[in-house]
């Protein structure tokens, strides 16, 4: 179902966004992504996917207030939409259903 398609970033990121319900913007996301999986993001790749799942329809952003501390540059915020939630409760029960599928030999095997 190429409907929910979602790549591991983009899939990473939407569930920041809902781990940060309320408090998603660029800065908190990427924090947040870094913290959780230790693993570097670059602000680019985020602004891109960000843009990218707004387009698809999978978050909403709207711009907060201004602050000085931000030289007067408002905060875009995102939130997930139903159809983001729909499209990770999507990724999440094809993982569960493969995850189930795998033969209990096949979890046995030994590395080397």
């Amino acid at each position: 179902m190429k409907k929910y398609q979602l790549g591991e970033f983009e899939e990473i990121v939407l569930l920041t966004v809902g781990v940060l319900h309320g408090n998603a913007y660029g800065v908190a996301i990427k924090e947040e992504i870094e913290k959780r999986l230790e693993r570097k993001v670059s602000v680019g790749a985020l602004q891109s996917a960000l843009r990218r799942m707004e387009n698809k329809g999978f978050l909403e952003s709207e711009v907060g207030e201004t602050t000085a501390k931000r030289g007067g540059k408002p905060k875009r915020y995102f939130k997930m939409t139903s159809y983001g939630r729909a499209a990770l409760e999507y990724n999440r029960d094809i993982r569960a259903e493969l995850w189930n599928a795998i033969p209990d030999v096949a979890l046995e095997a030994k590395f080397v």
